[in-house]
């Protein structure tokens, strides 16, 4: 039986909390045109996906929470129900794909059945058509969601052996014996438990100490503002865009990483988004959750959770472009050294002693609980370095989607492909309006961190 992780299962919690939230992930391929024709499209992504079992299973919840959710196959699989296809209204531009995305997105996955959809987008301009891949985040995290995309880029035949066999759907007399049997063996478990918590602590020490002093810190609220609370359940999204290259070389230039780069520009996005509501940018105004993969090499490939956190506060009380650069490269190195990443990594190797019901119950209900410490979240998930095609046809850019709840009204999502850099903004419809403002704003900001490393790299000649 395969069960969720402690962490997968709490996304699905997270959502159960707060009914306005979809916590489903996506990823837009925008590619040259014309699309396939249904029968072909649906024949092509039934031989990519069957390698991936996990596209034809359903979460299965014990009666009171006795054990984690568990992966079962779906009896009833129907692929023709994931397949979906739609239109652009004219002129089919920027506007009309993101407003789709939005209306796509603020749907809920159904949980009677594998959690993901597969959509075919008609009638972009210049002949284009894009694929939106949604699925939702307790079965896969952003570098997990690449994986799973690259199964159905790859241009390779499916082999026989490459294909699991169908299992049966184990009968819920098994999953409740089963889960009695664990809580009977439940003393021996936690012992295995401590012994491995003991070595990945003594792994880490120093790290794990730091960062459970720095994890601690995480709870002083953040300071009040319009970019947190109650949310509503419809969704708009955003687009901007950047030469990767020219990222790269500012990151070089100025000794930060690209994701230093991006993070200042959504940092100058967020102030000017403050100040433009009448409100005043603080130090503590923004605290932004980063999500950080500690995927293993050799689980490189894998489509579950494999995430820690870092919760820097972006310094949108800065207004020089350079002194916020350098602001975030610094606090991002500090919590990098103080071990917080690790320490996320303990907390969620506790986590996964039994019983689950007090875990899950306790995620539930502080799901409901109106948290103000983290503003918003800020995603980078590396994309494909090379070209890459969907039936014959070249995938023009990606685009991403972080989904929002618990009082985030906003998220911003950035993934690479070849040279470019797109950033995907969500947004709560109703209390974020001024989306196109914030968008607007971090691609202005990126380009004035290249044009003042240009000016920087003509003057030192």
């Amino acid at each position: 039986m395969d069960r969720l992780s402690p962490l997968d299962a709490a996304f699905l919690d997270v959502e159960d909390g707060d009914p306005h939230a979809s916590l489903a992930m996506a990823s837009i391929a925008v590619v040259e045109g014309p699309p396939p024709d249904h029968a072909h499209f649906t024949a092509v992504i039934a031989a990519r996906l069957r390698p991936v079992r996990r596209t034809r299973q359903k979460v299965r919840r014990l009666p009171w929470d006795l054990g984690l959710p568990l992966w079962v196959n779906d009896p009833d699989f129907d692929l023709g129900y994931h397949l979906r296809r739609t239109a652009l209204p004219a002129p089919g531009g920027e506007v009309e794909l993101t407003d789709l995305i939005g209306r796509i997105m603020d749907e809920r996955l159904d949980r009677d059945r594998p959690l993901w959809e597969c959509w075919v987008v008609e009638g972009l301009a210049d002949g284009r058509w894009a694929m939106l891949f949604k699925v939702h985040h307790c079965l896969v995290d952003g570098v997990g969601g690449t994986a799973l995309y690259s199964a159905v880029f790859t241009d390779e035949p499916v082999s026989a052996q490459d294909v699991p066999p169908q299992e049966q759907s184990p009968s819920m007399l098994r999953l409740l014996l089963g889960a009695v049997g664990d809580l009977a063996t439940s003393p021996l478990r936690q012992a295995q438990l401590v012994l491995r918590f003991s070595f990945l602590v003594a792994g880490h020490a120093t790290g794990a100490v730091k960062g459970l002093a720095a994890l601690a810190g995480v709870i002083t609220p953040a300071g009040p503002s319009s970019l947190s609370g109650p949310l509503g359940k419809p969704r708009r999204y955003r687009v901007a865009r950047a030469s990767l290259t020219d990222i790269a070389r500012v990151g070089k230039s100025f000794g930060v990483t690209v994701n230093d780069v991006v993070l200042a520009a959504i940092t100058i996005g967020f102030r000017a988004l403050l100040l433009d509501r009448g409100e005043l940018p603080a130090a503590d105004t923004v605290r932004t959750m980063v999500p950080v993969s500690v995927r293993a090499h050799e689980r490189s490939t894998s489509v579950d959770n494999r995430l820690s956190v870092l919760m820097p506060f972006l310094p949108v009380d800065l207004v020089d472009p350079l002194e916020v650069l350098t602001a975030v490269h610094e606090r991002m190195a500090a919590l990098k050294e103080s071990g917080a990443s690790e320490a996320g990594q303990a907390v969620v190797a506790l986590a996964e002693q039994e019983p689950f019901a007090p875990l899950s119950w306790g995620i539930r209900f502080a799901a409901g609980l109106p948290q103000r410490t983290v503003v918003t979240v800020t995603t980078n998930v590396p994309g494909p370095r090379d070209v890459v095609h969907l039936f014959g046809k070249r995938v023009v850019e990606i685009l991403p989607f972080v989904p929002i709840a618990a009082r985030l009204r906003t998220g911003v999502a950035a993934m690479t492909y070849r040279d470019r850099l797109a950033i995907g903004i969500t947004a709560d419809y109703d209390s974020t309006p001024d989306i196109d403002l914030l968008a607007k704003t971090i691609e202005q900001a990126l380009a004035g961190l290249v044009a003042l490393q240009r000016f920087e790299e003509s003057d030192g000649r």
